[in-house]
């Protein structure tokens, strides 16, 4: 009796130390939990996604929710990035000397939770800063003090009990789909893309996710340059006479860990007392596979679009010939990540956006990139972003290091041609109708460091060289033939 007794209690004791023992690595692996990186542009680190949780990042350290003790209903951030940027040479049509700009990004973002609904605002200033009269200042540089979001939503992570999770979004919002090629929330820009419409998403949590929208494009005001210098404020309208709509079906885990994206979108384009537009009228499908990265694993990515439609080759009022379009978009990337110390990824990359190849017919060939971002594969923007999709031809190859969790270092090589020779250099405004300028632009060299100092504070600098080619230096209208050099530093705070 007495040995059972002692058997008994002998076997408790090694339950209760395996179940220490495990809480205790689970308290490790809680530790040890690696997230994403947040990109550095405000809200992204604390967005919430009401049907898969809201754990993809890390929580600010300062954070403004817990040290005002705010009730769990009630979300709240407050983010702050400023960068300054410099540019040398110039590239644009008609521009000369070197450029300069403190671009300043302040969010605000208030959420409450009544149940399955949800109530938000994101209010932001983008400032473009000590911009000088000659510089190519516009919209996508600086709106100042208004209203990026507005929205009632509602979330039911089982309807009806089905496995499904299904999600109403209505309002002002931002949308951010797949790849980010066609629609994004802008991440290195100093202004977003936002519309007005209802957003409804449909989930099958390890199979499937649906996103179907209805929307009108909110434009950005003032437009004009002198208006954006002495920070005359307007408030943003909805283009009324413009609606932009799509469909976005997300497949997982087809086989071998490869996803699989299906998509189609359409623009319906009309002109406005305050806009006038080219009449844009497309059908946009497209379709993508990829495989994330992973150590001591082969990563890739492949994504097919088509554009077909109508569109006006140029704004004016009193044009009103619509040219038939026809456009088509290539992107392939492969890589492969060591399992060593810096866990270096070398990946190569290829873009082809189809450009126009007769500019005196009544065709247009040129690829139109709607609302995506391109800075992930074309280098930074801002007062720079040279490249964008429409009209190039551009092989390259990339190399990620991470010499510590908290450090990131990036160094990409890209050339450049037009699609077709006789089409612009769209983001340039250079043109050679004849096609004896040829088609080589140039090649881009970028280098990328960033520091996460913890979550709430986060620096980035970079620098890209443009060795211009022969179009670049040849075509009409020209700037000179100098290289351009490019430089930045950048800081996030996130409260």
């Amino acid at each position: 009796m007495r040995e059972t007794q002692t058997s008994s209690r002998h076997i408790g004791h090694v339950v209760m130390l395996g179940a220490a023992l495990t809480a205790l690595n689970e308290s490790e692996a809680a530790e040890k939990k690696t997230y994403t990186r947040p990109a550095l542009t405000a809200y992204a680190s604390q967005m919430q996604d009401a049907l898969l949780g809201s754990d993809k990042y890390q929580k600010p350290v300062w954070n403004l929710h817990d040290t005002l003790n705010l009730p769990k209903w009630l979300d709240l951030s407050v983010e702050q990035r400023s960068r300054y940027e410099t540019m040398d040479g110039r590239f644009r049509a008609n521009r000369i000397g070197s450029d300069q700009q403190i671009a300043l990004q302040t969010d605000l973002w208030l959420q409450a939770h009544m149940g399955q609904f949800r109530l938000g605002v994101e209010f932001m200033d983008s400032r473009a800063l000590d911009a000088d009269r000659g510089s190519a200042v516009n919209n996508t540089q600086a709106n100042n003090a208004d209203f990026i979001q507005g929205y009632l939503a509602w979330a039911d992570q089982n309807l009806f009990y089905s496995g499904i999770g299904a999600e109403v979004i209505a309002g002002r919002q931002t949308l951010n789909f797949g790849s980010r090629r066609l629609v994004a929330r802008n991440a290195f820009r100093n202004t977003l893309n936002n519309f007005t419409g209802i957003r409804v998403r449909l989930l099958d949590y390890d199979k499937w996710q649906f996103n179907g929208f209805v929307s009108m494009p909110v434009i950005r005001y003032p437009t004009g340059a002198t208006d954006i210098l002495d920070e005359t404020h307007q408030f943003d309208e909805e283009d009324t006479h413009t609606w932009f709509s799509g469909g976005f079906l997300e497949l997982y885990d087809l086989s071998w860990g490869v996803n699989s994206e299906v998509y189609l979108y359409h623009l319906d384009e009309g002109d406005s007392i305050r806009n006038q537009t080219r009449n844009r009228r497309y059908f946009t499908p497209g379709v993508r596979f990829y495989l994330k990265p992973k150590k001591s694993q082969f990563d890739f990515q492949v994504e097919s679009i088509g554009q077909l439609g109508t569109v006006r080759s140029n704004t004016a009022s009193n044009n009103a010939t619509d040219l038939n379009h026809a456009a088509w978009f290539q992107h392939l990337d492969f890589g492969y990540t060591l399992d060593m110390p810096w866990s270096p990824h070398l990946g190569f990359e290829y873009d082809y956006a189809s450009g126009d190849n007769n500019p005196n017919d009544n065709k247009d060939q040129r690829f139109d990139t709607l609302y995506g971002v391109r800075r992930g594969e074309f280098g930074p923007t801002g007062i720079y972003g040279p490249f964008v999709r429409s009209n190039i031809n551009t092989p390259g190859y990339r190399l990620k290091l991470s010499p510590d969790s908290d450090v990131k270092l990036e160094f990409g090589h890209r050339a450049y041609w037009l699609a077709s020779a006789k089409d612009s250099w769209t983001t340039a405004g250079l043109q050679d109708k004849t096609g004896n300028s040829g088609n080589y632009v140039g090649q881009q060299v970028e280098v990328v460091a960033r520091w996460d100092v913890n979550s709430s504070l986060n620096f980035e600098t970079g620098w890209a060289h443009l060795f211009k080619g022969r179009f670049a230096k040849t075509a009409p209208n020209g700037p000179d033939g100098k290289d351009i050099d490019y430089f930045y530093v950048m800081s996030m705070l996130r409260f």
